[in-house]
């Protein structure tokens, strides 16, 4: 029963990630690239369920990340979203992340400029910051 319930408040929860209707919530799922131009070289579809993966040779066009539901992907990288803080157009992510053997936290401050474009901010770090463009994949 436990397990069923913890199926649908996910489920629940992915849905409204996708929900343009939904007031106050970001939505960031998607492939981001940090140029519309480069997402056919960053990103394709494979396999039978046409999952979104990275090409070979995406980190030498601008790399990117992938969001899912909870969790965040990077060509070198896959993070599970432990804390995600909206306020207002910037969006604070605590994720843990597994690279290779290697276990971190790591912090993500993404900051809403349009539907489709994001950037993501280092609080601290004056005037750093790196633009990404949803794919259209």
């Amino acid at each position: 029963m436990k397990r069923l319930l913890r199926f649908a408040i996910a489920a629940a929860m992915v849905a409204g990630l996708h929900d343009p209707k939904q007031a106050g919530a970001l939505d960031l799922s998607g492939a981001w690239a940090t140029s519309t131009d480069e997402c056919p070289n960053v990103f394709v579809r494979r396999g039978r369920a046409k999952q979104i993966e990275f090409t070979a040779l995406s980190d030498q066009h601008g790399g990117g990340f992938i969001v899912e539901a909870d969790r965040l992907r990077g060509k070198f990288a896959r993070c599970k979203i432990k804390t995600k803080k909206e306020d207002g157009d910037t969006v604070n992510i605590i994720a843990g992340c597994a690279a290779d053997i290697m276990l971190s936290n790591v912090q993500f401050s993404l900051k809403m400029l349009e539907p489709n474009r994001i950037s993501r901010i280092f609080p601290g770090i004056a005037d750093m910051a790196i633009s990404y463009h949803r794919c259209p994949i």
